[in-house]
């Protein structure tokens, strides 16, 4: 919550799952006040915020991810981003602008579990040759290039109409959404190629697996851009003429 005091307000509550909460030198926090929701610029030096400890995830663990707890944060007025009330419709423009990163990740991702994925399947032998040449494995591989070049460009897209100064909400929640399922799909199909490898820490894949899980829930989860991409198609059908 944020309420003001003259030309300060004091800010309480907690936020978890704080990206480089423990390294950072300022947050942006978007909190509820009489307006509405209001985005602040907070310093992370300011007394009563504090990040807690280093969350150990299931992937992704070089990202120092923290809860934040702020207890009587104070913050001046100047310190607002734009009007009090705001902050929501700021918070939803930034995406933007931050989900064509995450999703030209999953496909960087996606290409190395591809890449892994191939280089063992012209390895292993299997009924006197190596797996690469029998067609289940090949096609699983062709899919895998498929997808990956196709979320490339989709994501490729959004972030050439960002640049453009064009509105890319539906493309960019497209991009995040298409990239991170299909990575997801790609490192689980090269699990399935190594076979028991693919379940063990000796090989890369395993990481990779666990790494791809977290590109279908930050930055909106797979279901919040369906949500959007499916209002979008209801409510301006001529953006999806030929």
């Amino acid at each position: 919550t944020a309420v003001r005091h003259g030309d300060e307000w004091v800010l309480n509550g907690s936020k978890m799952w704080i990206t480089n909460a423990g390294v950072a030198n300022w947050f942006f926090v978007l909190a509820k006040s009489e307006e509405g929701y209001t985005g602040f610029i907070v310093d992370a030096d300011t007394p009563g915020l504090n990040p807690g400890k280093k969350e150990i995830n299931m992937g992704q663990r070089c990202s120092d991810t923290r809860g934040v707890s702020f207890e009587d944060v104070v913050v001046p007025a100047k310190n607002v981003l734009g009007e009090p009330g705001q902050g929501f419709k700021i918070a939803m423009a930034a995406f933007d602008f931050t989900r064509p990163p995450v999703g030209i990740g999953a496909v960087g991702l996606a290409r190395r579990a591809m890449d892994e994925a191939r280089a063992y399947a012209l390895e292993r032998k299997a009924m006197g040759k190596v797996i690469a040449e029998h067609q289940a494995i090949a096609f699983m591989l062709a899919d895998m290039a498929t997808g990956i070049e196709a979320a490339r460009l989709l994501t490729y897209r959004a972030a050439s109409m960002y640049d453009k100064g064009e509105r890319n909400t539906h493309i960019a929640s497209m991009a995040k959404l298409f990239a991170s399922e299909h990575c997801h799909k790609v490192v689980s199909d090269a699990v399935q190629i190594f076979g028991g490898y693919g379940f063990n820490t000796e090989y890369e894949v395993e990481k990779l697996y666990r790494d791809s899980r977290i590109y279908q829930i930050y930055e909106g989860t797979s279901q919040i851009q369906r949500l959007i991409i499916s209002r979008d198609v209801l409510s301006a059908p001529e953006k999806y003429e030929p």
